[in-house]
């Protein structure tokens, strides 16, 4: 199996604060994540002015009365801060992602010559900025939350009409509720997204805890995006349904021990096991005592351990024959 790409989903727990965000980009670094991804937008240019914050948003926040508009402001990236977390990112170990959420700032991410282009799943059914993204011709990892099949294959046919091939697009199966319950998880919808579309596929989560994601790897996903912050008790939208630094190391250790376990799928015994082989498994052995030319019989031979002798599997093809030799109880026979 191929290395799964982890990104460590910092979002917009930086708070706004720039000095934060570089403490994200260090735990990620730390924590073994191959990329760190934020969350890049004008607010104004994606938020109308009466947009009310989601349940959740309000929860975590503590704030009922802001809007959206009022919320979100706080927490923009200008292109300065960008430029410093860019730069932050060529010294570690972890590389830089956005989402870009408007026009202006997928201009913006675009001049960072960025390996993916991260599509929200709150974009998926936004044809325009679909097609903005598509222009970029750049691999495209596309979130589906709160989407159902139909609208995950119409924007997938934006991008292979602007000449998007498919090899280049991962679509990750994703449930936007922060923190997601886990009866709405729904893992096996990400195998439905690989049998009916044919495309790569990964997964987005939002749940808490970190079985989830580790799951998703053993069913074949090729990226994990996980949310994560410095401390879930930070005020925030989305600190609260966020790994802490330990929990995504914990997480990215795990997810590497699965690529190693699944192996090669080949169903045979491991350099590992080879030495259990003899010790474990058995072999036809005398159960009482047989003299030479005596006829071997259910009632004279038996299986036991060690397994260097013969394979008991051969048991029909030793019964009725006459023993070459004498045996005593418990004495592997030969032939």
């Amino acid at each position: 199996m191929s290395k799964t790409i982890i990104i460590a989903e910092a979002g917009v727990n930086h708070n706004g604060d720039i000095e934060i965000a570089k403490r994200l980009i260090d735990a990620a670094e730390q924590a073994g994540a191959d990329y760190i991804k934020f969350q890049t937008f004008v607010s104004e240019d994606c938020i109308a002015i009466h947009a009310v914050k989601a349940d959740y948003q309000i929860k975590n926040t503590g704030v009922e009365s802001e809007s959206q508009l009022e919320m979100v402001k706080k927490l923009e990236l200008n292109e300065s801060d960008h430029d410093i977390l860019t730069n932050y990112c060529k010294n570690k170990q972890v590389k830089f992602l956005s989402t870009a959420f408007d026009f202006s700032s997928i201009k913006l991410l675009n001049k960072y010559n960025l390996d993916f282009f991260k599509v929200a799943s709150s974009e998926l059914t936004n044809l325009p900025f679909l097609r903005n993204v598509a222009d970029l011709q750049i691999p495209i990892i596309i979130s589906t939350g709160m989407a159902n099949m139909q609208e995950v294959k119409d924007s997938l046919d934006v991008f292979y009409k602007k000449g998007i091939k498919k090899e280049n697009i991962t679509v990750l199966h994703c449930n936007t509720e922060y923190p997601t319950p886990m009866g709405d998880v729904n893992l096996n919808a990400m195998l439905t997204l690989k049998n009916e579309l044919g495309v790569k596929i990964g997964y987005s989560d939002h749940s808490l805890g970190i079985e989830v994601p580790i799951a998703a790897v053993a069913l074949g996903a090729q990226i994990i995006e996980k949310h994560f912050t410095l401390d879930n008790n930070m005020i925030g939208p989305d600190h609260r349904a966020s790994l802490e630094p330990d929990q995504l190391t914990a997480m990215v250790s795990a997810i590497r021990n699965i690529e190693i376990a699944l192996g090669s799928g080949i169903k045979e015994p491991t350099p590992s096991e080879m030495l259990n082989i003899p010790v474990m498994r058995k072999s036809i052995v005398a159960k009482t005592e047989i003299k030479k030319g005596e006829i071997f019989n259910e009632d004279n031979l038996c299986v036991k351990r060690p397994g260097v002798g013969i394979n008991s599997m051969k048991w029909d093809e030793i019964i009725g024959l006459p023993a070459n030799f004498d045996f005593q109880p418990d004495e592997l026979i030969k032939l």
